[in-house]
């Protein structure tokens, strides 16, 4: 009786007809270039973590502020009258540090604007109106505003304190924060381009069909677009 025995030969894998990386060429779609990108990816993802969770939540709260209402934080505001002491404030810069040793905080950093006495119109009549000074100083928590009318006894100051949602969705507009806050906020905007070129390349790696690709951009495209034309038509 004669056996034969045959090696059982592996099947072949078809070719694969899609994946890899769309947008790479070939030279940069393996080894040292990958290993970079990937963990390029990863560590922008971790810098921007926190950050992109203040700025998310309080996108959504400023987003529903007129449609959809979510009740975001209020500013709770006072009027007061201060007497001015003898003698008076010479000038706005004086005004200021007088305001911020009455009331104990620091008006360093105030805006300070100044108008001229001019000739104005009520009635019919010429009438001369006296200078003014206004002091204006914003934190993401508390505003201020102080108005004097050359002549007057007193200072008009108007005085806001927000809560904590308040304070949130200034520290995303950015209200009353320093160069420091403007520049990490900026970093993570353009950490956010960033992880959003190298996640649509590394995506083309995962799924890989170039259709389902450009399908997926173009759609989530036409609808901002269609969107934003819709409201401004409107």
């Amino acid at each position: 009786m004669n056996t034969s025995i045959h090696a059982i030969q592996p099947a072949k894998r078809p070719p694969k007809t899609n994946g890899g990386y769309l947008f790479l060429p070939k030279s940069l779609a393996r080894g040292t270039f990958l290993k970079w990108l990937r963990r390029t990816h990863a560590w922008f993802g971790l810098w921007g973590a926190a950050l992109g969770l203040l700025f998310g939540f309080s996108g959504i709260l400023l987003n529903h502020r007129e449609v959809m209402k979510i009740p975001i934080g209020k500013m709770e505001q006072k009027q007061i009258q201060l007497a001015l002491p003898e003698p008076r404030p010479a000038d706005p810069k004086a005004m200021a540090a007088w305001l911020g040793a009455s009331l104990g905080i620091n008006t360093a950093n105030a805006k300070i604007r100044s108008e001229p006495a001019k000739t104005v119109i009520w009635n019919n009549q010429p009438i001369q109106q006296p200078a003014s000074w206004q002091i204006n100083l914003r934190n993401p928590q508390r505003m201020l505003s102080a108005e004097y009318w050359e002549g007057n006894a007193f200072v008009s100051v108007k005085q806001g304190e927000g809560n904590l949602l308040s304070m949130l969705t200034n520290l995303h507009k950015g209200s009353g924060m320093g160069v420091g806050w403007i520049l990490l906020a900026d970093s993570l905007a353009g950490g956010l381009m960033f992880l959003s070129l190298t996640g649509i390349l590394l995506w083309t790696r995962l799924h890989g069909k170039r259709l389902a690709a450009a399908g997926l951009g173009l759609s989530s495209l036409s609808l901002s677009v269609f969107l934003a034309l819709q409201a401004i038509a409107g």
